[in-house]
């Protein structure tokens, strides 16, 4: 049929086999490589959170996320009033709460900015 080029005969080619669990060993290392590399210490993190945000008391010291020391006053279920200075107060939600500070780092400072 064809004029200027020729009919190429392909020989019989070995069937093409179904890849198995050798095909599938690759991607799921790649999951599971994922999994321990990002997902679970971001899963664990979150969780120490959570526990760390239900265990809130008055007269705990902590951190916000933007980085204010204080002293917390008062708690209800959402937010949280801090003691940042002398008679000064600020509110703040409770996810706001990055991290717990030793007891005594909150006059110490307060010592040393008078």
């Amino acid at each position: 049929m064809s004029f200027f080029i020729s009919d190429a005969m392909a020989e019989a080619a070995a069937p093409a086999g179904q890849p198995g669990i050798e095909g599938m060993l690759f991607p799921l290392a790649i999951l599971a490589f994922f999994y321990f590399l990002f997902l679970r210490p971001q899963a664990k993190r979150a969780k120490e959170k959570k526990q760390m945000i239900a265990a809130l008391n008055k007269g705990v010291e902590v951190v916000t996320s933007g980085g204010i020391l204080g002293k917390v006053i008062e708690l209800d279920d959402n937010f949280v009033k801090l003691e940042v200075g002398d008679n000064s107060f600020i509110q703040v939600q409770r996810q706001a709460i990055e991290t717990l500070m030793p007891k005594g780092t909150y006059k110490a400072v307060n010592k040393k900015g008078s």
